[in-house]
């Protein structure tokens, strides 16, 4: 069975026909890239649990052509690592306003919401997905954000949520195969288009 096929039909069409030449995807962090679990240590250090899938989904998509931004409403030492470990280029810990932070970021890569793909799990998320061309939320994401998403990744936060973003962010703009092809796959058949 290929992977699109692991996508609804309807799904790869909605989201090709929102998503088509989608050149950013903003990711948020607690509840998306992990699954919104804070440990704090008896000195206020903060560990958090990250998935290596949806690391490598952010890997792919910066492949495939598509900017991964991370926008979060925390500041650690634990979540600049990793953005820092993945290669990420565009990231804005502490943002009290999510939208004033990505409309700063989008202006400076000269991107229009048109062509923007967001992730998010609660209330500050809402107007980015809202301005999204594209909008997922995890399961476990709060209701008015499920509500406001085009897709509810079956996955869950910190457990694979990102990386089916980006796998359907990837299918629906035809960049699956040709990336699967490099890691030594064959993506002849995957791309939806």
């Amino acid at each position: 069975m290929s992977v699109a096929l692991t996508f609804a039909p309807e799904l790869l069409l909605q989201a090709q026909g929102r998503s088509l030449g989608v050149k950013a995807a903003i990711f948020d962090v607690d509840g998306v890239l992990t699954d919104g679990t804070l440990f704090i240590g008896e000195a206020g250090e903060m560990m958090k649990p990250f998935s290596s899938l949806d690391g490598q989904g952010l890997k792919l998509l910066r492949l495939g052509g598509i900017e991964p931004i991370v926008i979060t409403g925390r500041d650690s030492a634990a979540v600049r690592r990793r953005v820092s470990d993945l290669g990420l280029v565009h990231a804005v810990y502490g943002a009290g306003d999510k939208l004033a932070a990505a409309e700063a970021l989008l202006a400076a890569l000269g991107v229009a919401w048109a062509d923007v793909a967001a992730i998010g799990d609660d209330w500050p998320d809402l107007p980015l997905l809202r301005r999204a061309a594209f909008a997922a939320a995890p399961p476990g994401a709060h209701a008015e954000v499920r509500a406001a998403a085009h897709h509810v990744t079956a996955a869950a936060g910190g457990h694979g949520a990102a990386r089916e973003f980006c796998d359907l962010l990837l299918l629906a703009n035809g960049r699956y195969g040709t990336l699967l092809a490099q890691f030594g796959g064959s993506g002849a058949t995957l791309d939806a288009r």
